[in-house]
C-alpha cells in the first residue's frame, strides 16, 4: 500500500466481519474475529491504492466487548488523532455492542476528525459478504472533506455515534438512527450528506477523557442493566445492590413504565446510595414526562447507550 504521510488508520477489534464459517451458505453458525486486518484489507481491491495504516488492536467477539477494551481504544484514538498525518481512523468491531463502542467514544473524544466504526452482519466467508463493502464505505467516508466526530457506516448508511442503535438480528441493513435519521449515504464511492455532521465543539470531554486514560479500567463503575417485564422478582435488583453496583440502568415498559416490585426496589436501591436512571425497553423513543422519585431519565437514546452513558457520570464523581 502506498506510503503517503496522509493516510486513513484502520484499526481491527474482531467481530463478524473478520468471522469465517465452514460452510459459504453459512451465515450463523461462524467463528468471529478469525481473520486479521490485513486479510480484511486485501479483500477489497479498492483499497489498493488507498492510504492506508493497519493496527491489529484485538480479537474478540463483541458481545465480550467491555472496558479493558474500550480503554485500549482510547489510549490508542487519543495518541493516532493528534498526528497531523491522520487523516481519520476506521474501526472494525461487532455488530452487538457497536452501539455501545460507538456511543462510548463519541462521549470520551468528541473528536474533530472522522472516527469510523463499521462491522458486518455475515462472515467473511458468506456468499453475502457485506463486510468488504462496508469496509470500503467507511474509509472513503473517513477521507470525507469536512467529516468529523464518531460515526458508524453500515448498507451504505452513515449513522451518528448518538443516535445508532441495531434493530435487527439477522437482516444486513440491521442499524437505524431511529427519529433522528441518517447522517448521509454512500452510493457508488460518493457520499451524500442528509445533515450536517456532528458538532465537537460545545462537548466537554477533557475530564472523561482524562478519567479514562488514567483510571484503572478494573475500578471502573459498575452498572447494572435490568429490564421491566410482567412478573418481575425484586430479588434482581437486591442483588445487584448486595453485590455492589455503583449504578442501575432500568429499562422499562413503554414510557418507563415499572413493575410494581422494580419501582419499590428501586427505591431502596437509591436510599442505599446506587444512583439510579430510567430508559425504555422499546426499540425507538425515549422516555418523556416527569421521573419517578428515586429515578432520573436517560437522556441518551437506547437503553445499551443510557448504561454506558451512567457509567460515564459516575467515573467523574
Amino acid at each position: 500500500m502506498p506510503s503517503d504521510p496522509c493516510h486513513v488508520l484502520v484499526i481491527a477489534t474482531g467481530g463478524t466481519i473478520a468471522g469465517t464459517a465452514a460452510s459459504a451458505q453459512d451465515n450463523v453458525a461462524y467463528r468471529s474475529a478469525e481473520l486479521g486486518v490485513q486479510a480484511l484489507v486485501h479483500a477489497v481491491p479498492a483499497l489498493a491504492g488507498v492510504p492506508l495504516r493497519t493496527l491489529q488492536l484485538e480479537q474478540v467477539d463483541s458481545k465480550d466487548m467491555g472496558p479493558a477494551l474500550w480503554q485500549q481504544l482510547v489510549q490508542t484514538l487519543h495518541a493516532e488523532l493528534a498526528q497531523d498525518r491522520v487523516r481519520g481512523v476506521v474501526i472494525t468491531h461487532g455488530t452487538d455492542t457497536l452501539e455501545e463502542t460507538a456511543y462510548f467514544l463519541h462521549r470520551v473524544l468528541a473528536p474533530g476528525k472522522p472516527v469510523v466504526l463499521t462491522a458486518a452482519m455475515r462472515p467473511a466467508t458468506s456468499l453475502q459478504a457485506d463486510g468488504p463493502q462496508n469496509l470500503l464505505d467507511a474509509v472513503t467516508v473517513a477521507q470525507t472533506p469536512g467529516a468529523q466526530g464518531v460515526l458508524v457506516v453500515l448498507a451504505g448508511q452513515v449513522h451518528a455515534a448518538d443516535a445508532v442503535r441495531k434493530v435487527d438480528a439477522y437482516r444486513v441493513e440491521a442499524f437505524s438512527s431511529g427519529d433522528a435519521g441518517l447522517l448521509a449515504r454512500v452510493e457508488e464511492g460518493q457520499v451524500h450528506a442528509l445533515r450536517p455532521w456532528p458538532p465537537t465543539s460545545g462537548t466537554d470531554s477533557t475530564a472523561l477523557t482524562a478519567a479514562v486514560l488514567t483510571r484503572d479500567c478494573a475500578s471502573w463503575p459498575r452498572v447494572a442493566w435490568i429490564t421491566s417485564h410482567a412478573g418481575f422478582d425484586a430479588a434482581l435488583v437486591d442483588a445487584a445492590v448486595d453485590a455492589g453496583f455503583h449504578g442501575l440502568l432500568l429499562a422499562g415498559t413503554g414510557n418507563g413504565t415499572l413493575h410494581a416490585q422494580l419501582e419499590a426496589a428501586a427505591g431502596r436501591a437509591h436510599l442505599a446510595g446506587v444512583a439510579v436512571r430510567l430508559s425504555t425497553r422499546c426499540v425507538s423513543g425515549r422516555v418523556v414526562g416527569q421521573a419517578l422519585r428515586a429515578v432520573r431519565i436517560s437522556t441518551a437514546n437506547s437503553a445499551a447507550q443510557a448504561r454506558v452513558a451512567l457509567m460515564l457520570e459516575l467515573l467523574l464523581q
